[in-house]
């Protein structure tokens, strides 16, 4: 027990690190779309960090639900996407806006994409965590079977 504790703690630790990893690599594949839709298709910078943030989305929850949460794996795929999506959906919003607002500000959109992905992570780890990937509660089971009363 007291094994199975410890080896829970390591992998509650270890799971911001994991989360940063695959977060590391859903930012590269947002980040190259954003740099893309702006500098190739001529995109505003605010819609191109959208359409990257709903691709890098997808790139995070298939990271999260294999590596990061430890128990995700027991929650259903549909259910568990659904609740992903709905906060990324939220972090693409806060992202976009927080963008919107630094080029308003005259911050260079990459500039403000730094601080839009700084706070979108926090914010996405916390929601993810306590509810996304949040495995299912134990029930408590009938208990163990006792033999019936002996009739003497």
């Amino acid at each position: 027990m007291a094994r199975r504790r410890a080896r829970r703690m390591s992998l509650s630790r270890a799971e911001p690190l994991r989360y940063a990893v695959v977060g590391a690599l859903a930012t590269v594949a947002h980040w190259l779309t954003l740099a893309v839709l702006v500098e190739a298709a001529g995109w505003a910078a605010w819609t191109a960090s959208g359409a990257g943030a709903a691709l890098g989305a997808q790139v995070a929850f298939a990271g999260n639900r294999s590596f990061t949460f430890a128990g995700a794996r027991q929650l259903p795929l549909l259910a568990s996407w659904w609740r992903f999506q709905l906060t990324a959906a939220a972090g693409g919003a806060l992202g976009m806006a927080i963008v919107a607002a630094g080029v308003a500000l005259g911050v260079y959109y990459l500039l403000a994409q730094v601080l839009a992905t700084g706070v979108v992570f926090v914010c996405g780890y916390l929601v993810n965590r306590h509810w996304s990937f949040r495995p299912p509660a134990r029930r408590p089971g009938p208990g163990p079977r006792r033999p019936p009363p002996d009739p003497r």
